[in-house]
C-alpha cells in the first residue's frame, strides 16, 4: 500500500485524503496548529461560535455540481440552510440597493426593475457566464475537456473589460461586480473566468451551513479514518526529504519522521518551498517565479456577538459601499478606510427534522469584513497570538469602531444590539493558515502576468504535489476541483468522475 503524507488539513488537504484512502492509500494528513481545518475552522467566544472562512456555499441542490461533491466525499449529511432565493446577495451602491436573485430568469427579472433598458443585455451577460461555467469539464463533472471557450478571451481579460462590452449602464457594471469580495477581484487584473465561475456556483443554489463550517473538517476526518487513515495536529512539517529523484518523506518540528511513497503539499506554496530549502531538484527559477507570484489583499473581521433576540436573523449577505463602486477598495488611506463591507450572520444548529429552508427568526452573532492591507499590521510581524501587545489591541478597537459606525448607517441599531465583539487582522490569518501576507484567498488571478502567476498541481519532485486554493481557485467548488485535477495525477480523471457520478 503507497503511503500518502498530506501536509494541511485545509478542504483540500481532506478532501484529496478522502479520494486517495477510498482508493487504497495509506494517508496521513499532518497539520500544523491544534485545530484542522484550514479556512473550516470555527471558534467559540462567549458562547457564540465563529466561522473564519467558509461562511457559505452553492450548488448544493440535488442533480447541481457540489451536490454531486458532497455525496462523493461523504458530506451529504451536512445540515443547511437555503439563503434568500430573491436576493442571496444583496448589494447596497450610490444610495440603492440591488438584489442577486438565484436562477437565470429570477437574476434577470429582479435586477431589469432597476434597469428595464439593460434586459435584453443582462440575458446575454448571464448566458455568457452559464457558457463559461458548462464548458469546464472539471465544474460540469464531464471528465473530457472539448470546449475551446475556455482557452479563449475569457481567461486573458479582465472582468471590468467584458462586463463593460455586454451592459451600457455603469451604475449595473458595478452591481454586477458588487460581490467581488467573495473573490477579491482587482479592476484590471482579476480574469472573467473567475467571475463567471463563481457567479454561476451561487447563483445554481446558495446555503450557510448551519451550525459552522467545522462539521465539514470533522465528518472529511471521519471518513479518512474509516478508510485507515489519520490526521494528526500539532505536526509541523519543517522540511521534505529527498533522495536524488524523490521525495523519501517528511520531518516534523518534534523531530519525528514520516516516509513518504507520495506528498501532497495543501499549504501556501511560499510555505513549502520553506520545507525544501537546499533542495537541489527544485531550480532557482521554479523558486524565484513561485516567490513573485501576487497574492490576493487580507481581511479585517468584526465577529459580533448580539444581545438575545433582539438583531433580525440576515437570510443574505449584504455588501455595503460608501463610495460609488465596489472596485479598488483594497486601495485606500488611513481616512478613507473602511471603502466597504460584507456583513453577514451566522446559521445556528439545526433542530432535528428541521429541512434547509427554515430559517431562524432571530441572529445570534454575526460578522463584518472589510480589505485590510498587510502593511497595516507590519509592526506586529513576529509577534504571537495573544500576546502582541496593548497598541495591536488599541489599533484593532479603533478599526473595528469604524466598521461598525459604517454598517450603523444602514442598519441603525446594530451598535447597541452588540453583547459583545471580538477581531481577526490579516497577521491572524497568516498565523492559523500560513497564507502569504494573511491574503484572503492565497494566490491572485492576475491577467498582466499571463501563465506566470498560475501555481501548478505538479512540480519537478515527480512525487510531490500541490492542492489547495492555491492550485486552482478558493471557495468550496474551486478547492474541490483542485483535488480531483491533483487526485487524477495519480487515479486518472475517468476513475474519479465514474466514481462521483456513482
Amino acid at each position: 500500500m503507497n503511503k500518502c503524507i498530506i501536509i494541511g488539513s485545509g478542504l483540500g488537504g481532506l478532501s484529496c485524503g478522502v479520494i486517495l484512502a477510498r482508493n487504497g492509500y495509506q494517508v496521513t494528513v499532518l497539520e500544523q496548529g491544534t485545530q484542522p481545518g484550514g479556512c473550516l475552522q470555527c471558534f467559540k467566544r462567549g458562547g457564540a461560535k465563529f466561522e473564519t472562512g467558509m461562511h457559505f456555499i452553492g450548488s448544493a441542490d440535488e442533480g447541481q455540481t457540489l451536490h454531486y461533491l458532497l455525496h462523493y466525499l461523504g458530506l451529504e449529511t451536512m445540515p443547511l440552510t437555503r439563503l434568500d432565493t430573491s436576493g442571496y446577495d444583496v448589494i447596497s451602491l450610490s444610495g440603492g440597493q440591488f438584489k442577486l436573485a438565484n436562477g437565470h430568469e429570477a437574476f434577470v427579472e429582479t435586477l431589469a426593475k432597476d434597469f428595464p433598458h439593460e434586459k435584453d443585455n443582462l440575458h446575454n451577460y448571464f448566458s455568457l457566464i452559464e457558457q463559461i461555467a458548462g464548458a469546464s469539464s472539471l465544474h460540469s463533472l464531464r471528465h473530457a475537456e472539448n470546449n475551446p471557450l475556455l482557452n479563449t478571451e475569457y481567461q486573458i481579460r479582465s472582468i471590468d473589460d467584458i462586463i463593460g462590452t455586454l451592459i451600457n449602464d455603469p451604475l449595473l457594471c458595478k452591481v454586477l461586480v458588487g460581490n467581488l469580495p467573495l473573490y477579491a477581484a482587482e479592476r484590471g487584473k482579476t480574469p472573467f473566468s473567475t467571475h463567471a465561475f463563481i457567479t454561476d456556483f451561487y447563483n445554481q443554489s446558495a446555503f450557510r451551513i448551519a451550525g459552522g463550517s467545522d462539521i465539514i473538517t470533522k465528518l472529511l476526518i471521519e471518513n479518512i479514518e474509516k478508510q485507515g487513515g489519520r490526521v494528526l495536529t500539532r505536526k509541523k512539517v519543517t522540511k521534505i526529504l529527498c533522495d536524488n529523484t524523490k521525495a523519501t518523506g517528511v520531518v516534523t518540528a518534534d523531530e519525528n519522521c514520516y516516509e513518504a511513497d507520495l506528498v501532497i503539499s495543501a499549504v501556501h506554496p511560499n510555505r513549502l518551498l520553506e520545507m525544501l530549502t537546499d533542495n537541489t531538484l527544485i531550480r532557482p527559477a521554479y523558486r524565484k517565479r513561485i516567490l513573485s507570484v501576487p497574492n490576493t489583499v487580507g481581511g479585517f473581521a468584526v465577529y459580533m456577538k448580539f444581545k438575545s433576540q433582539t438583531v433580525p436573523y440576515l437570510n443574505h449577505n449584504f455588501y455595503g459601499y460608501m463610495g460609488d463602486t465596489p472596485w479598488d477598495c483594497e486601495h485606500y488611506t488611513a481616512s478613507e478606510w473602511p471603502k466597504g463591507y460584507l456583513y453577514m450572520h451566522m446559521c445556528p444548529p439545526k433542530q432535528p427534522g428541521e429541512d434547509k429552508n427554515n430559517v431562524p427568526k432571530y441572529a445570534e452573532c454575526g460578522e463584518l469584513l472589510s480589505y485590510m492591507q498587510f502593511e497595516e499590521i507590519t509592526p506586529w510581524l513576529g509577534t504571537h497570538i495573544g500576546r502582541r501587545g496593548k497598541d495591536y489591541e488599541l489599533f484593532k478597537q479603533e478599526k473595528a469602531e469604524r466598521l461598525i459606525a459604517a454598517a450603523e448607517k444602514q442598519f441603525p441599531g446594530l451598535r447597541n444590539s452588540i453583547e459583545n465583539y471580538w477581531t481577526s487582522t490579516p497577521l491572524t490569518y497568516f498565523d492559523y493558515t500560513g497564507t502569504e501576507r494573511g491574503g484572503m484567498y492565497g494566490v491572485a488571478k492576475d491577467i498582466t502576468m499571463g501563465a506566470a502567476c498560475h501555481v501548478q498541481y505538479k512540480t519537478k519532485i515527480p512525487n510531490l504535489l500541490l492542492t489547495g486554493q492555491n492550485i486552482n481557485s478558493h471557495g468550496m467548488l474551486g478547492v474541490l476541483v483542485g483535488s480531483i485535477v491533483t487526485c487524477s495525477e495519480l487515479l486518472t480523471a475517468e476513475t474519479i468522475y465514474r466514481q462521483i457520478k456513482r
